[in-house]
């Protein structure tokens, strides 16, 4: 037994000093410019020889050896792809998610809004919608900047009541 393997281990040395630089630069010229991923493609060919060392003779060895790190450089390359064309939908289908949760919230909010007065509606769009201070809003309203502060405390007690009238707002 001991024989065996020290024959295997001579013959995966001998294998490795003469066909790594080939094989590595085999899988560079296939389109493998990650020298990390191209390294990965010859290692599992040398793995599938180990695997079938007692097959591959030495003279069949370097056909053997290109026509392996070719499958596995396809398998490689179709697993990345799979992986990115995954990877890329479901980050459409997040993206997608979250646009249709704004869209959805925005129409609550905005529902929740014509429940309120429109002394209050007004008071919230100037200060929130538009990004108005308390100053600029007393002013565009005409009204003193005591009266957009009450108001705009009670209109936002009036929206989140509305919002938990919708169900969508738990204090």
């Amino acid at each position: 037994m001991s024989d065996c393997v020290d024959w295997v281990e001579r013959y995966l040395a001998a294998l490795y000093s003469t066909h790594y630089e080939p094989l590595l630069g085999f899988v560079t010229h296939l389109g493998f410019d990650d020298p990390l991923a191209a390294e990965d493609v010859v290692q599992e060919t040398f793995l599938r020889a180990w695997q079938h060392a007692e097959e591959v003779g030495p003279q069949t060895a370097g056909p053997w050896l290109f026509t392996e790190t070719r499958r596995v450089a396809i398998s490689t390359h179709r697993r990345r792809q799979r992986r990115r064309e995954s990877l890329m939908a479901a980050t459409d289908s997040v993206a997608f998610d979250d646009v249709l949760e704004s869209v959805l919230d925005n129409l609550v909010v905005a529902t929740a809004l014509q429940a309120l007065t429109d002394r209050h509606r007004r008071v919230l769009q100037e200060l929130y919608f538009r990004h108005r201070t308390v100053a600029e809003c007393s002013r565009d309203l005409a009204i003193p900047e005591g009266t957009v502060k009450s108001r705009s405390y009670y209109a936002l007690r009036a929206l989140r009541d509305a919002l938990e009238e919708r169900g969508v707002f738990h204090p």
